[in-house]
């Protein structure tokens, strides 16, 4: 080649060296459908005026156990979102109330978020009386709000600002009738709390057990606050049940558990997915072995097949939240997740934070990978979850245990 040639070839490609040395990088990856955003290098502040997102969680009070989680969820997301970069380019700042377990505490932290702090949105509350008490608020203000609580009167019938990220009552009795069916169990017996989550849970079961031919040969109910169910627990033994159905949130439930355990009634134990976390197996100690409820993969993330839609996402929050708090990943903790992460994917997708554009964007929600299961919400569907949302989980030796098998044996 003559020096000329030479010359040209160099010169072209410094050239080149120069034109990629000056393009821009490509923008950093957001993981499709689970809205947690992964940097691969240093990211810019975000800037401006925060993005105010409202939380309300029963930090205290008997509910406790499923607001502890959720709060510190919440803040845990904060913190890496605004490491990343923010919404918007905004940064994100999440205001906690406690509502201490009560609708009354409840109804007024909704309204000072909305009418003093001005936020965006509300995501939570803990349980379904607390929700229940702040439905019409955000409805009559037009500000979204997606429940942490799995009662189906929050999202049936549909109200247009209100979601919920937890499996409804209506499909966890679904997923109860098939595990009594394959058991071929024909008799059970139902006990209760006497509030808005047990009462919508006993609603389920008195209209799907007869409709499945399953007899319910008696229901008992206890108060949130009752400390011995003995009385209940003797009336349920004496009806002869195959099996026996709770519906509530602790304490009350590891209660029966122990009552059922010193009564010697010897029969399967059902409970919801409203007992799925540690501080239930400590409250039950010995009796809770053997019990088995359909719940969330979450808290039995390690067992979940690795080329399942939700290993990922529940491995990276269960991982996370464990390193934060020094304590194990639980179901309560993960609808903080998902309520938090659908909000600030539907303010990205809306481009704003006017209220109208994020509950429309919160409304068409698609594929959502959470850890309560694949979210699709659609106008006439605000809780955006199946039966296949569950699997079924029992504990051994003081454990969570995968029992998908269980079903079949």
């Amino acid at each position: 080649m003559c020096p000329k040639a030479k010359l040209l070839v160099l010169i072209v490609a410094l050239l080149v060296v120069a034109l990629l040395a000056g393009c821009p990088k490509p923008a950093e990856q957001v993981d499709e459908g689970a809205g947690q955003i992964h940097p691969e290098g240093p990211q810019l502040e975000p800037t401006g005026d925060p993005i105010k997102i409202g939380a309300i969680f029963s930090v205290t009070g008997p509910s406790a156990p499923l607001g502890e989680p959720e709060k510190l969820t919440a803040e845990m997301l904060a913190e890496q979102i605004n490491s990343a970069g923010g919404v918007l380019g905004r940064p994100v700042e999440v205001i906690v109330k406690d509502d201490k377990s009560e609708p009354t505490e409840a109804a007024l932290a909704a309204k000072d978020l909305i009418n003093t702090e001005k936020v965006v949105a509300i995501i939570g509350p803990s349980t379904t009386p607390t929700t229940m008490a702040i439905v019409d608020i955000c409805e009559q203000a037009n500000i979204p709000l997606i429940s942490c609580a799995a009662g189906a009167p929050i999202t049936n019938p549909v109200k247009k600002w209100v979601f919920a990220v937890p499996q409804t009552d209506i499909i966890a009795v679904a997923k109860i009738i098939d595990y009594l069916k394959a058991k071929k169990i024909t008799k059970v017996a139902s006990i209760y709390v006497s509030n808005g989550y047990g009462e919508s849970g006993q609603k389920q079961i008195e209209e799907q057990l007869p409709a499945a031919g399953i007899e319910l040969v008696t229901s008992e109910s206890f108060g949130g606050e009752d400390t011995d169910m003995t009385a209940q627990v003797t009336r349920i033994k004496g009806k002869n049940p195959e099996a026996v159905i709770c519906w509530g949130t602790n304490p009350g439930p590891a209660t029966v558990a122990r009552n059922m355990q010193t009564l010697g009634l010897d029969v399967p134990l059902l409970q919801s997915h409203g007992v799925a976390n540690a501080k239930f197996i400590e409250l039950a100690g010995d009796a809770a072995n053997g019990v088995m409820l359909p719940a969330g993969r979450l808290i039995v993330e390690s067992e979940i097949a690795a080329d399942d839609k939700q290993k990922e996402v529940l491995s990276r929050y269960a991982t996370d939240y464990t390193a934060k708090s020094g304590k194990p990943v639980d179901t309560f903790g993960g609808h903080a997740f998902d309520a938090f992460h659908i909000l600030c994917d539907a303010i990205a997708a809306a481009g704003n934070t006017e209220a109208a554009a994020v509950r429309d964007a919160i409304e068409a929600t698609k594929e959502f990978v959470g850890t309560a299961g694949i979210f699709t919400y659609t106008p006439e569907d605000h809780n955006g979850l199946t039966k296949d949302a569950f699997v079924w989980v029992k504990i051994v030796d003081g454990k969570w245990k995968l029992a998908e098998d269980e079903i079949n044996s």
